[in-house]
């Protein structure tokens, strides 16, 4: 198995649209990644919090692989966490994902005897924040 990182992704409904829906499905199928488990978390108005896995979900099939079913990876704890980030009214998809197009990368190390240890996902405003202060610093 190459890489893996469990990514919590935001909607500003209580409900997954079937234009969201489309979207995650799209992350699978591209071919660069593998849903390994997904779960869906809810803060309605109310401040309850629900969650189910995907697959209880039925436009949400297809985010896993098709003829696949996702492994029971992420638990309570994890839709606790990413309950925290929502505001009422609010839904997220909590994602394990494995990285496809590490695969190769994961096996020629590991036939030397390496592996890759570690990985730090870095949000896209961190990178953008970095690249203005470093522009700045350098005058460009």
């Amino acid at each position: 198995m190459g890489p893996a990182e469990l990514i919590v992704l935001t909607f500003p409904q209580e409900a997954i649209t079937a234009e969201s829906a489309r979207a995650l499905a799209a992350l699978r199928t591209a071919g660069d990644i593998r849903v390994v488990d997904a779960l869906v978390v809810t803060r309605r108005a109310d401040g309850a919090v629900e969650y189910a896995e995907v697959g209880e979900v039925e436009h949400l099939h297809g985010v896993v692989a098709a003829g696949g079913h996702e492994l029971p990876l992420i638990g309570p704890a994890d839709a606790q966490e990413a309950a925290a980030l929502l505001a009422p009214g609010s839904v997220a998809v909590v994602v394990l994902i494995e990285h496809l197009w590490a695969q190769s990368a994961a096996a020629a190390l590991g036939a030397v005897g390496g592996r890759i240890a570690s990985g730090v996902r870095i949000p896209p405003e961190r990178i953008e924040e970095a690249v203005r202060a470093a522009r700045a610093r350098s005058g460009r």
